[in-house]
């Protein structure tokens, strides 16, 4: 009985700042991929009194050293736009104007509510420090509450954000994100997770098949991503460059 009493503490008892980055570094952990990543997404934005419009996107990622590119599919009039991420800055090129133009994390991306972390490697411990908030339930889900800070320095699209983590698998069910005044500025869910494995059996990965994001500001703004399909294959070496970004909508 006393060994049950002390278990049942245990469990209950609040996640010390210690506990609190390890779990931030496990969630990235299961996010990141040493080689390479390829995904195709599905983007579907909504906004009142408009007709809704569905993006076609690439994603391209080499997490070893922190390289991200997207590019646009479709529709017609947004093939060939892309952004690439070079040495920490994020770059919009437009093939109507055959332009580079730097943007900021705050970027919506196409006129999107998405952002370039919705499709990036986890990296909170990195960007984040993180303090425990208590544990409460989020539909049939057990889940942490954290409240995150943005470190000193670091570049991020929200200083803030609260994120509730399924305590069972550790995967984020839902994050809110603040303005530095505090205002809530998006409410995203995470409804479903899919573990992918490389072809040579000792790489994997944990994506979001599917993100919701509502946008706080704007009533009826929200944004639909699903991502269809993940490749873990090696990309071209000199994918991540201005060139082969151009190149693409020739």
């Amino acid at each position: 009985m006393l060994a049950l009493a002390l278990t049942a503490l245990f469990v209950t008892a609040p996640l010390s700042s210690a506990e609190v980055t390890a779990l931030l570094h496990s969630i990235d952990e299961r996010q990141w991929h040493g080689s390479d990543y390829k995904a195709l997404a599905y983007v579907q934005a909504k906004e009142r009194d408009k007709t809704d419009i569905v993006y076609e996107l690439l994603v391209y990622r080499r997490d070893a050293d922190a390289r991200l590119m997207f590019l646009f599919v479709a529709p017609k009039a947004e093939r060939g736009k892309g952004y690439l991420r070079i040495d920490k800055n994020l770059w919009l090129y437009d093939p109507k104007l055959g332009s580079w133009e730097r943007r900021t994390e705050r970027e919506r991306l196409g006129g999107t509510d998405s952002r370039r972390g919705d499709f990036d490697a986890s990296r909170l411990a990195e960007e984040y420090d993180g303090a425990y908030e208590g544990e409460e339930k989020l539909g049939a889900f057990e889940v942490y509450r954290l409240k995150l800070s943005a470190k000193a320095d670091v570049d991020v699209a929200f200083p803030t954000e609260r994120l509730w983590v399924d305590k069972a698998s550790r995967n984020v069910l839902k994050v809110q994100e603040y303005a530095l005044s505090g205002k809530l500025m998006r409410t995203s869910y995470y409804p479903r997770w899919k573990h992918v494995v490389g072809a040579n059996k000792r790489e994997s990965i944990w994506y979001p098949e599917e993100i919701r994001i509502y946008d706080e500001l704007r009533a009826g703004s929200s944004t639909l991503i699903l991502v269809k399909s993940v490749d873990l294959r090696p990309l071209d070496a000199n994918l991540f460059s201005k060139a082969w970004l151009e190149a693409q909508s020739r």
